[in-house]
């Protein structure tokens, strides 16, 4: 198993806010850059290949909400390594020596891509290891960072539903300005995903694009990204239980190239703390939990 123990010590971190504006979470799954040095040696590419499937900088974005009133989450290990927005065993078993479990989800698409819970490459394509790794190294990279995350996260979505009665879940992410596809058409500065109208109340995605076009972002919905296992998992809004994804633009707030924040980040952040309290607006009672209607 791969020492941890050091280098990523602080797998991830949950700050609340010492006082509650809104029962709302936001949550950067994919901005991690504390990468383990046995996983940098097992790579066949450097780091900066590595780092382009990371959502640089979200994590920066959304720091300051905690003292606003919205608790934030951040995920400090890198989605190359371990990525917390899939099913907990979405493995491919060419990456492997040996069998997987039965239980291991081995043909989703995303594993047939390349992007499982333990990636086969990155974002843009390139393999990442060497050689085969142990399918131990894979189980307890998951018991070690996987699960514990995401029951910190169950713990906190948990608290606040039973406080409120209700939890909004924001899954922030960031997407290369360009697609792999030369045919897909120009990106939007911001992608909303609510799984296509099933993972929130349909006012929270209405007031998140209302509020963005109102600050001169152009915004689209679920193409080319609709929500990944976080949106799905979590959201259930029959239950007041509502989960909503935000990818930004990254040309909107950095230099893709070289890595680095760019001059606009700053008002970037600060048009989404303009969101975050546009949500916050969201009268409770819209959001259920809603009794099933009589038959």
């Amino acid at each position: 198993m791969t020492r941890l123990d050091d280098e990523l010590s602080s797998p991830f971190e949950i700050v609340e806010p010492a006082s509650w504006r809104a029962p709302i979470i936001f949550n950067s799954p994919h901005s991690g850059a504390v990468y383990p040095r046995e996983f940098l040696s097992a790579s066949r590419i450097d780091l900066v290949a590595l780092r382009r499937s990371e959502d640089s900088f979200m994590d920066d974005m959304i720091e300051n909400l905690s003292g606003d009133g919205f608790a934030v989450v951040r995920v400090n290990f890198p989605r190359s390594y371990v990525d917390v927005n899939r099913e907990p065993y979405e493995l491919d078993p060419r990456m492997f020596n040996g069998r997987l479990p039965s239980f291991a989800n081995t043909r989703s698409m995303r594993v047939a891509g390349g992007l499982g819970t333990i990636p086969r490459v990155v974002g843009d394509g390139q393999e990442i290891y060497r050689e085969r790794l142990s399918v131990e190294d894979g189980l307890s990279r998951i018991e070690a960072l996987y699960k514990p995350y995401h029951r910190a996260l169950r713990r906190l979505i948990g608290k606040v539903h039973e406080t409120f009665g209700t939890a909004i879940l924001v899954d922030c992410h960031s997407m290369p300005s360009v697609g792999i596809s030369r045919d897909e058409p120009r990106r939007p500065d911001v992608v909303i995903g609510d799984r296509y109208g099933t993972s929130c109340a349909s006012q929270l995605p209405n007031v998140v694009e209302d509020t963005l076009v109102a600050l001169g972002y152009s915004v689209g919905r679920n193409k080319p990204y609709a929500g990944g296992f976080i949106t799905e998992h979590y959201g259930n809004p029959a239950s007041g239980l509502h989960t909503i994804q935000i990818e930004l633009n990254r040309a909107i707030y950095m230099d893709e190239r070289k890595r680095e924040r760019s001059e606009r980040f700053a008002q970037v952040a600060a048009d989404f703390t303009t969101l975050a309290h546009a949500l916050a607006a969201v009268p409770i009672g819209n959001l259920g939990p809603f009794e099933a209607a009589a038959e």
